[in-house]
């Protein structure tokens, strides 16, 4: 009876097995096979390393517009925010205080005039009446002394008219550059007190072309630059105008280009950093001084490798590239990204030589970390082999 009833159990035992056996096969057989990829090594490259940097514009020339005389505003002639050339009239104060005083400096000249003429008329008489010994050396040279007095008077009389008709014409205030002119900060009928260091700012005038870029360089960035300037890699920006890129916050190409101008003398004890400008045409007036963007200077060349923009993912606040390893399985390598290059994404660091990159069949939903896929060998481009 023992016997009999290990026998079925035994039998029992090789049913599930083979049942189980069965089900297995099955789901295998069912499964979708491994999403087939695409994977190459990325290419080896000598390219240029291009720096980056944030930065703003600034105006090359910009002047606070203050007045050089007091008196009341008479007019103004701009409106705000228009374009103005150098001389263009701005302001116009109350000349006619001026204009009174002009007339009376000009009256104080033709006085000094008369004296000077009556003087030297005293003199020549003076010298014959001496020579026949009517009058003495020193009534001579009395008059003499009187006649230089008349000079120095006419002399301080033609400066005080030149003065006066200078402040004349300083109550019409004049654009000193070109460019774009601020708001008004006076209007017509107020009293204006001008001639001090603060005096009331009229308005205030900026150059638009060309314009200025500044931006600050680290430490370790400008002592890279002068071993390249040792090594005769790359010219120092202090001795020659370097080519510089920029664009600004919505763009994504650097179609702007110019050239470094100067490159500060010491580098800030607190920041670390050293202040850098180039400067840019702007013929267009479409750059504005205050306005941000990045510049981009070329660092030197770099050995690095390439892959095509597509196959770079981000991962949260990470970017990552999909390889196959061993056993056909895809691993997530994060990478540090460099600039564009022949049509390719320059890896900095994360990647090897011998990685197999997934270069197409990403957007397969089940080509994730972690899954297998069924690699097939391709071949990474650059725009010039294509």
């Amino acid at each position: 009876m023992a016997h009999s009833m290990t026998k079925m159990g035994l039998a029992a035992a090789t049913a599930i097995t083979l049942l189980t056996s069965a089900t297995v096969t099955a789901r295998a057989q069912n499964a979708p096979p491994a999403p087939a990829v695409t994977v190459a090594t990325p290419l080896g490259r000598v390219v240029d390393k291009w720096d980056e940097y944030t930065g703003r514009f600034e105006a090359v020339q910009q002047v606070e517009v203050r007045a050089r005389v007091s008196g009341f505003i008479d007019s103004i002639h701009f409106t705000d925010g228009q374009m103005v050339k150098a001389g263009d009239l701005l302001f116009k104060i109350d000349p006619r205080p001026y204009g009174i005083a002009v007339d009376s400096a000009q009256a104080d000249v033709v006085r000094a005039k008369a004296q000077v003429a009556q003087g030297a008329n005293d003199v020549a008489r003076a010298e014959q009446l001496s020579e026949n010994r009517t009058i003495t050396q020193r009534d001579v040279d009395q008059r003499r002394a009187t006649y230089d007095v008349a000079r120095a008077q006419q002399l301080s009389a033609e400066a005080a008219l030149r003065n006066a008709q200078l402040n004349l014409d300083w109550t019409s205030v004049r654009a000193p550059i070109s460019g774009r002119v601020s708001n008004r900060k006076i209007d017509v009928g107020n009293l204006i007190e001008g001639g001090q260091g603060n005096a009331a700012i009229l308005t205030k005038i900026v150059t638009l072309d060309p314009i200025h870029f500044i931006f600050d360089a680290s430490e370790a960035d400008y002592l890279r630059y002068n071993r390249l300037a040792a090594d005769r890699q790359r010219p120092s920006s202090r001795d020659a105008a370097t080519v510089a890129f920029v664009r600004l916050a919505d763009e994504t190409e650097w179609t702007r280009s110019g050239h470094m101008n100067f490159v500060d003398n010491e580098l800030g004890s607190r920041s670390g950093t050293i202040r850098g400008r180039a400067i840019f045409d702007n013929k267009d007036l479409f750059l504005t001084p205050g306005e941000f963007g990045r510049i981009r200077l070329f660092g030197g060349k770099l050995n690095a490798l390439l892959v095509p923009d597509e196959a770079i993912l981000s991962d949260q606040a990470r970017k990552i590239v999909l390889v196959v390893g061993p056993e056909n399985k895809v691993v997530a390598k994060p990478v540090k990204l460099g600039p564009m290059s022949l049509g390719l994404r320059v890896v900095l660091e994360g990647l090897t030589a011998e990685d197999r990159v997934v270069i197409d069949g990403l957007a397969n939903p089940f080509v994730r970390p972690g899954s297998m896929v069924a690699p097939q060998d391709g071949q990474i481009k650059t725009a010039a082999m294509e």
